[in-house]
């Protein structure tokens, strides 16, 4: 068996031209375009066992996604000064590997991570996102109270089951554990969510931010989000809200000599 090297790569993308992160045969994707540049360096018969951390909708965004690859490792001993700067030079614009660590075959992208945080940004002005910033921050035409959409996510923090804001798949769990969900105003006036879980179901982030929307600008009381967490089916009262505005930004990782442990509870998790 030939000898590999796992690597972490951190990935950042602009989603709003890929048809999400996993690779399909007819749309351009992130996992598409990284397997090609990756190819071009290595074979493109060459299996890479390419995991990531969390796999984007189509038009979502990442600033700290997280994926890794088994190189062969007479392969990485060719590329190792020159991977990253190789690969600036083979990805579109559009996408960016910004780090390259080496790390034991213990990891997983996926399985080790402890938890995932993302943004969503939301300008409530009454003329709409900032023309440099379309393609990652909504604009609502409906003036949005801070205080109330943080009562609105106080109703959803915790281990719930969040069946009515997830695209449900068969055979796989809508309980989820959020620790972290909150609104601020940034200087420019942005209102921006932040909401960490330990993983997230298809488009739950969205549902999440859409029925926190409807809170902030006084359609609904800040008590109804968390009453739809009694449902065990997808709520049609809640609106998706749109992709573009959304970024990964991060993905958390225990210590080096927990990976393993960390990937065998969260695969029991997800059984």
């Amino acid at each position: 068996m030939t000898e590999s090297i796992r690597l972490r790569l951190d990935v950042s993308y602009d989603g709003a031209e890929f048809s999400g992160w996993a690779a399909q045969p007819t749309r351009r994707t992130v996992a598409g375009v990284l397997t090609e540049a990756l190819g071009r360096l290595v074979g493109a018969e060459t299996p890479l066992g390419l995991t990531v951390a969390g796999r984007t909708d189509a038009g979502v965004h990442a600033t700290g996604q997280v994926c890794h690859v088994d190189l062969p490792a007479a392969a990485w001993t060719d590329l190792e000064a020159s991977l990253l700067r190789r690969l600036a030079g083979l990805m579109p614009p559009d996408a960016r590997v910004r780090a390259i660590t080496p790390v034991p075959d213990t990891f997983d992208a996926r399985f080790s991570a402890t938890f995932r945080r993302y943004e969503y940004r939301v300008s409530d002005t009454p003329w709409g996102a900032e023309p440099l910033r379309r393609y990652d921050t909504l604009g609502w035409l409906r003036p949005l109270d801070l205080d109330l959409l943080n009562a609105g996510a106080a109703e959803l923090v915790g281990e719930h089951d969040y069946a009515a804001y997830c695209k449900r798949k068969e055979h796989a769990t809508t309980i989820r554990a959020i620790t972290r969900l909150e609104w601020r105003r940034d200087p420019d006036g942005i209102c921006v969510a932040t909401v960490q879980a330990d993983a997230f179901c298809q488009s739950m982030v969205r549902s999440l931010v859409g029925a926190m929307l409807a809170v902030g600008d006084g359609r609904r009381d800040p008590s109804w989000p968390g009453k739809l967490l009694t449902l065990r089916e997808r709520s049609s009262e809640v609106t998706v809200a749109p992709a573009h505005g959304l970024t990964l930004i991060a993905v958390g990782y225990p210590a080096e000599a927990e990976y393993a442990e960390r990937a065998d509870a969260t695969r029991r998790m997800r059984a």
